[in-house]
């Protein structure tokens, strides 16, 4: 009991002891308050604050919107003018990213109404604590695409596409696409045509969506973007056949292609058709002519079909069953991007496209050539109708049906089939070779 009381004592007397440095220290808390020393502090803090603020505005009142289509720049650089695209690595194609040092570390901020005149549509770069008044923030990386030609265009629409299918695959297939920005001359696009659709969502393994812009003055600022205003330019051979390469084999993993096991040596010709503009005035007649040459050829085994009642992944299971692909110029031989590298096409014309479609009737050509084909030449048809009163003999043939030559087609053929035939026999591995090129670099 004694001891409990010696302890209480003890605990008193401590307590006593802090009174005096307590009462200390409200003496000089209210002096200093009386004589105003903390204000000038709290006064500070607010300064502070206040300064901040004024500096983040300064920043967003920075952001210059400038239009989109700049007509003093050549046709190569007139979208986003002020910005120079670069080749990283050297031979991928051209292209500007941001956030980067290019930017200054600053994102891409868009205001972008018009879907007619890309000169009333702007863009500007913004730091992202600092966005333009009203501006809406679209998380995740946006592929932004400028084109001269048509998103809708299956030719043209890979030839925008591919340059991004490269980039992924440079990724690691990590940079997948949030969503996806269209311009044509700096007017806003809504999206691209079905078969392009799939086969964008085919490489990049998530669904595609359109930025639409809302049609509104409301800025629009990228978190991420990767910006393509060139298509293809500025990649070697090389990187296109692996892009090329790449996007066959994503298609045929998201269609569950598998190669069916067949003789390694085996011919397969496909003849597709089209229905309407430039189809062939007999295609019973056609199937003949070349039936009968397949039929010369050992293991050689030919298919008719129509893309327009096809799927998207039926016309990949079929192409990437076809060694000789015979059709009419038209955008259903874009389908040979998934034909096996090495595969020979052969490719018809009406009469007047020889005469005065220019360079553009040969895109399947050049197609063929980057996608590691053999375009194995084209016949222009001699006869048509006369055009009276037309002073465009292309307008006038441009859409006629096509006729046939048996004669020549047999010759035609039957170099092409033997040719495919022995460089099948020499090039026994060549699928198991080619599946290493779906792995992502």
């Amino acid at each position: 009991m004694k001891k409990s009381r010696e302890a209480n004592l003890k605990h008193v007397k401590g307590s006593l002891c802090l009174v005096p440095p307590l009462l200390l220290a409200v003496f000089f808390y209210l002096q200093f308050q009386t004589l105003g020393l903390f204000s000038p502090i709290f006064r500070c803090a607010g300064q502070s604050d206040a300064a901040g603020d004024d500096y983040v505005d300064r920043l967003r009142a920075s952001a210059t919107f400038l239009p989109l289509k700049d007509t003093r720049q050549w046709a190569e650089t007139w979208f986003i003018s002020t910005l120079d695209d670069t080749s990283e690595p050297e031979g991928e194609a051209k292209n500007i990213v941001f956030p980067s040092a290019a930017s200054a570390g600053r994102l891409l901020c868009m205001s972008a109404p018009s879907r007619r005149d890309g000169t009333k549509n702007a863009y500007a770069l913004a730091w992202r604590d600092a966005l333009p008044d009203g501006a809406e923030l679209r998380p995740g990386l946006a592929y932004v695409s400028e084109t001269a030609y048509d998103h809708s265009n299956l030719w043209h629409g890979i030839s925008a596409l591919i340059p991004f299918a490269s980039w992924h695959a440079r990724s690691g297939c990590r940079a997948r696409p949030a969503r996806w920005a269209l311009f044509h001359h700096g007017e806003v696009r809504l999206g691209m045509s079905p078969w392009l659709t799939s086969l964008a969502e085919a490489t990049t393994g998530v669904e595609m969506v359109v930025e639409t812009f809302n049609a509104s003055d409301v800025p629009v600022c990228f978190e991420e973007a990767v910006v393509f205003r060139r298509n293809m330019a500025g990649m070697t051979r090389e990187r296109l056949l692996a892009a090329f390469d790449f996007m066959r084999c994503k298609a045929k993993a998201q269609c569950g292609v598998v190669d069916a096991t067949h003789d390694s040596s085996a011919v397969r010709v496909t003849i597709l058709f089209r229905t309407g503009a430039r189809a062939f005035k007999d295609e019973a007649a056609v199937t003949r002519v070349f039936q009968k040459e397949c039929a010369r050829v050992a293991a050689c085994a030919l298919t008719t079909a129509r893309s327009d009642n096809l799927t998207f992944c039926d016309q990949v299971k079929l192409m990437s069953g076809t060694d000789v692909l015979i059709s009419s110029h038209g955008a259903q031989m874009t389908n040979l991007v998934f034909m096996e590298r090495n595969s020979s096409i052969m490719e018809f014309y009406p009469k007047g496209w020889r005469e005065r479609a220019g360079g553009g009737q040969f895109v399947y050509r050049w197609g063929a050539d980057r996608a590691g084909m053999r375009h194995e030449g084209s016949w222009w048809d001699p006869h048509g109708e006369p055009c009276p009163g037309s002073p465009d003999i292309l307008s006038c043939y441009k859409n006629r049906q096509i006729g046939h030559d048996e004669v020549y087609f047999a010759q035609w053929a039957a170099r092409v089939f033997a040719a495919a035939k022995e460089r099948k026999a020499g090039e026994a591995s060549t699928r198991r070779r080619e599946a290493s090129t779906c792995q992502c670099s």
